[in-house]
């Protein structure tokens, strides 16, 4: 099965490589070239000035943008030259109903679509250990599976079109509360004087231990905030969130909270830096 990837982000490049080296990946498109060509000529494979070139090469059309205006217009290209058979998967964050409308866009031209967004962050696009969600055909994940395990610990099949970017929706609410937590119990901890890189220690071993405290916390506590996710990105996702929840009546309170941080971060010129720079404002000394 030849796959081409579509979107060379922090994301993007450490799936790609590990797709690549499973001997999948045979070409990658990238908004800028120049990034697409020097990750080609490292791989061996096509670096495409189209992606629409790329998705007629292909069996497996694999995409990681950034919005879903991105979306779209991706699928809007790739459908012109797309092959009956040919699977999109898209491990982007966007709304459910942009995955329905991509998916609805390419049954017309009898290719599937999966709706697959990830968590595990850079490292886990680069150590190949990302949790999958997905949503679509089943048949249709189960031929490219052994493509998608190249870069995944968990694929999980979520249910119809839609469901994996609702259950990422889950995911971003959860981390931004966790979020809230860590950063605010660490600057809490500091405060007080403790030795901070025991207290992540032993508290990682407890009950209120977790990934983001285990991979963000001694950093954040030393004034690092190095992407990872960006808050820019995470304030993206957030709003999908809030939207999907206003249309079921769901709660926002904490959607709305870590908004209006995000929102403050940003205004400061944090945006492009990690999520845990929200310890920014936590910090007693915090401006």
């Amino acid at each position: 099965m030849k796959a081409g990837m579509i979107g060379l982000g922090a994301m993007g490049i450490g799936m790609a490589k590990n797709i690549a080296t499973a001997g999948y990946l045979s070409g990658v498109y990238n908004r800028t070239a120049v990034k697409a060509q020097n990750l080609a000529d490292e791989l061996n494979v096509i670096a495409f000035d189209r992606p629409e070139e790329l998705a007629a090469n292909v069996d497996i059309v694999l995409m990681c943008v950034s919005a879903d205006h991105d979306v779209l217009a991706v699928v809007e290209k790739i459908k012109t030259t797309v092959r009956p058979g040919t699977i999109v998967v898209d491990m982007s964050t966007v709304s459910s109903d942009t995955a329905k409308q991509a998916a609805a866009m390419l049954a017309e031209k009898q290719a599937a679509f999966l709706d697959a967004p990830v968590s595990g962050g850079v490292e886990g696009a680069k150590n190949g250990a990302l949790a999958m969600m997905v949503g679509g055909d089943p048949a249709a994940l189960a031929q490219a599976r052994p493509v998608l395990e190249t870069m995944t610990r968990c694929i999980m099949h979520m249910g119809p079109t839609g469901s994996g970017q609702a259950t990422k929706a889950v995911n971003q609410i959860m981390g931004a509360g966790i979020n809230q937590a860590v950063t605010e119990a660490l600057a809490f901890a500091q405060a007080q004087g403790l030795p901070m890189e025991k207290v992540i220690e032993v508290i990682s071993g407890g009950a209120s231990g977790n990934w983001f405290l285990q991979h963000r916390g001694a950093t954040m506590t030393r004034g690092v905030f190095a992407p990872g996710f960006k808050v820019a990105l995470h304030h993206k996702d957030l709003l999908i969130c809030r939207t999907m929840a206003e249309q079921i009546g769901a709660s926002t309170t904490l959607i709305d909270m870590t908004l209006a941080d995000y929102r403050l971060l940003m205004t400061k010129g944090y945006g492009d830096e990690d999520i845990s720079a929200l310890y920014r404002l936590k910090a007693v000394d915090s401006d």
